[in-house]
């Protein structure tokens, strides 16, 4: 006789996948780990999450062993410039963004809209209401924010919200402006608030057109006090009104996920980039760099210090037989999601034209390459 199980509801059949939030798992830390000041709109410590900033604080983000099953990672803020009053524009928080795309199965714009359920783990020494904010992009722009309650000082605690499509008794997602893009911009931000404004609150669980609403009128001030910290960790969400068991993701799997948005490129010292070709008069060489990662979009390139002798971070180009014996410059061209070709120019001595020439490091050096939403 056939067995069947009666999945609880909400839960797919399917097993992996269901995270919709990459790296909630806190994982991946391309960046940096150690603490790190907060900048608006930056991502600049661990992968896929950033800040929204716009007080007369200041915060810090770092890498924390402390989590809520004793092992992995979590993600730990501290405010380190306190702002006790806030103007009514002002705000602190975190963002996580979505690709549209990726969130089509919601059916959102339809009748058929699903709800969805965010599940994490949050600790802080303050206590109180805070609030998080589903924010959908497109063509047209709805929010949701959404309160939960930090109990107990230093604890870690384990909170779910449910979001339905007609929270609040509205009808914005379920009519065709609520429908996602189907391409690579932004789906969904998801914010986790900390200290915002009164002109930025809307109402608890309820669908607003006004897309600067939040957070709430009973939220906390997290930016009052340099005492105040708070850890994230096991970020999900996922479709249904039932938050299952967090999904822990194999490592490489993530990186290459996080990797769409973000990768460095790191050189030993003496490493070979790649191989290109001398061209013009001998003054000139370019060669291919090819990304690990296909990118959400044609990325910007940042290169390391450029010539010989600028300290432990030294990048040039070189051909066989040939050191340049002046600087010149080195340019990022022909970028596309895959690739970019490294065209250097300016220099006095690369050897006879079609010379093979390579990008050389003296000292270790890093590229960076950032599509982010």
């Amino acid at each position: 006789m056939a067995l069947s199980k009666i999945l609880p509801a909400g839960q797919s059949q399917f097993a992996g996948a269901k995270n919709l939030i990459i790296n909630g798992g806190m994982q991946v830390w391309q960046r940096a780990t150690a603490a790190t000041a907060g900048a608006n709109n930056t991502l600049n410590t661990v992968d896929r999450w950033g800040w929204l900033l716009n007080n007369d604080g200041a915060v810090t983000s770092e890498q924390s062993t402390d989590t809520p099953t004793g092992t992995g990672y979590s993600f730990l803020l501290k405010c380190t410039t306190a702002d006790t009053s806030l103007a009514a524009g002002q705000y602190a928080g975190l963002f996580h963004n979505i690709e549209a795309q990726n969130l089509q199965s919601l059916q959102y714009g339809s009748s058929s809209a699903k709800s969805i359920t965010l599940s994490f783990w949050v600790k802080s020494n303050k206590t109180g209401t805070y609030t998080v904010a589903l924010y959908k992009g497109g063509n047209t722009g709805y929010i949701i924010p959404n309160e939960y309650t930090i109990s107990s000082a230093n604890t870690w605690e384990k909170k779910t919200i449910t979001i339905t499509p007609t929270a609040g008794s509205t009808s914005f997602i379920t009519a065709s402006g609520g429908a996602f893009l189907n391409n690579n911009t932004l789906g969904f931000s998801v914010a986790f608030n900390l200290a915002f404004g009164s002109t930025l609150h809307g109402t608890n669980n309820t669908w607003s057109s006004n897309a600067s609403h939040y957070s709430t009128s009973n939220a906390v001030n997290w930016m009052d006090s340099t005492s105040n910290n708070f850890y994230l960790s096991q970020v999900q969400l996922e479709i249904g009104d039932v938050a299952t068991p967090f999904e822990h993701e194999d490592f490489g799997t993530t990186l290459a996920k996080c990797q769409r948005y973000f990768e460095n490129i790191e050189f030993s010292n003496g490493s070979v980039v790649t191989v290109g070709q001398v061209y013009s008069s001998h003054t000139a060489a370019a060669a291919p760099l090819r990304f690990k990662v296909t990118k959400r979009a044609a990325p910007t390139v940042t290169l390391p210090p450029t010539g010989r002798n600028t300290g432990n971070i030294n990048f040039l180009m070189a051909s066989a037989g040939y050191v340049p014996t002046s600087d010149g410059s080195i340019a990022v061209n022909f970028i596309s999601v895959d690739s970019c070709t490294l065209q250097a120019s300016g220099y006095n001595t690369f050897g006879a034209n079609g010379d093979a020439s390579w990008v050389y490091m003296n000292g270790a050096a890093t590229i960076t390459v950032a599509a982010e939403l």
